[in-house]
């Protein structure tokens, strides 16, 4: 009997052929936390009484929540990590450096290895056909100290999108549709596994964000088999030689096969206050935004500035629109500046925050007034995500972001 891709990661890591919810005890290759699940990491792991890390090289402490610290006690939980990671030689991603899930794609993670994150949206980095996922804290701390973790084999679906999209459609778009398809505890547990003609045609940046967002249907982890478009990004980073071929068994057996065509997907957006409420954005043109971020880790990307500020050349933000865009990385800011996407967005009236999680954690930069709203290319919106429990969060695509932004509520075309 054939596997899926997430069966035959965790049976490489595991010495054994895995079965579905079969409990494993897997090899980990890279663990992961943020400024706001590392501190607990930390405690934990010095609670097991380990003197030093099972693979300090690809153990990554990421300050990336709360960059720069907008509090005292946030700066001293900073310290701890800084100093951990001085302490037991961890990398240590400070502020500016970036969002975690991106950096890990851009530096750190490989196909067919396993990365575990104290952090959801870890699964992003499945888009380089890693098995990646989240886990509570005192879980990646036992990673940091034995370098192996423990995993329920997960059921596997098969999406399969075939077709071409229509104009201004994007993979954000598809995954919201896929979403509001199964509900947002639709594939609990289980691993989303891409396929079909559509995926085949996205760049990387496209199934980054379906990666990303597979934790919002409940998805264990989200998956690609790797190809032409793998390699090319892992040389673009210099990391060609750790390419690995990874394919689906034509015989493998999934728990379910959704199949889509690619051109039933129109400009979607998540409406509050859960991901799975969702609306095509043409039929949200009473919502008026009083903000509207471009960033984050779903859709931050060189690829996302690119189409946001092809809609912003040569157009103003509407009055009383607060356009805020934060790219990823710094590699991306420096790309961005490079092309003049930066030029594009201060002509257009964006202001920008250093590379990092920004407005979408709610700690600090572009926390909401009471009633307000805000449209964002973010991956969550339930309440209080963006710090105020009376704001109003919708989700879309950079593209449809920006036409918002111009327009001053909720649009898929210029007025």
């Amino acid at each position: 009997m054939g596997q899926t891709l997430a069966q035959k990661i965790i049976s490489e890591h595991s010495n054994k052929k895995v079965m579905p919810n079969e409990l494993v005890i897997a090899k980990v290759d890279v663990a992961a936390v943020q400024d706001g699940t590392g501190p607990l990491t930390v405690q934990e792991f010095k609670k097991l009484g380990k003197d030093k890390l099972a693979n300090p090289k690809r153990t990554v402490i990421f300050i990336d929540h709360a960059a720069p610290s907008p509090r005292k006690e946030l700066s001293n939980t900073h310290v701890i990590l800084r100093e951990f990671a001085k302490e037991y030689g961890a990398v240590l991603s400070d502020i500016g450096e970036g969002v975690c899930h991106q950096r890990l794609v851009e530096s750190f993670v490989n196909p067919s290895e396993i990365l575990v994150g104290a952090d959801s949206h870890t699964c992003t980095s499945g888009a380089l056909g890693a098995f990646a996922t989240g886990m509570g804290s005192t879980d990646i701390a036992v990673a940091f100290a034995l370098g192996k973790t423990w995993l329920k084999v997960p059921s596997s679906y098969k999406i399969v999108v075939n077709g071409k999209f229509r104009e201004n459609v994007t993979s954000k778009d598809l995954m919201l549709h896929l979403i509001g398809m199964i509900g947002a505890d639709g594939a609990t547990y289980k691993a989303l596994e891409f396929c079909g003609e559509t995926i085949r045609n996205m760049d990387m940046a496209q199934r980054f964000t379906l990666a990303n967002m597979a934790v919002e249907a409940g998805a264990k982890c989200g998956l690609f088999e790797t190809d032409e478009k793998t390699y090319n990004y892992l040389k673009e980073k210099g990391r060609e030689d750790k390419f690995k071929e990874l394919k689906m068994d034509e015989d493998a057996i999934y728990e379910k096969v959704i199949e889509i065509n690619a051109k039933d997907v129109v400009p979607t957006v998540s409406c509050p206050h859960t991901v799975d409420n969702t609306k095509p954005a043409s039929e949200l043109n009473h919502i008026k935004v009083n903000q509207v971020f471009i960033g984050t880790c779903t859709n931050g990307r060189i690829e996302d500035l690119r189409i946001a500020a092809n809609v912003l050349k040569g157009r103003k933000k509407k009055d009383g629109v607060r356009l805020i865009v934060v790219p990823a990385s710094p590699a991306i800011y420096k790309q961005a500046l490079n092309e003049g996407l930066l030029e594009t967005f201060i002509d257009a009236g964006a202001s920008f925050l250093p590379a990092g999680c920004g407005p979408c954690v709610g700690v600090h930069g572009g926390i909401l007034g009471d009633g307000e709203v805000c449209l964002t290319t973010q991956n969550r919106n339930f309440i209080g995500r963006m710090g105020n429990t009376k704001g109003f969060i919708y989700l879309s695509s950079p593209y449809v972001a920006a036409v918002s932004a111009i327009n001053g509520y909720i649009s898929d075309k210029i007025e």
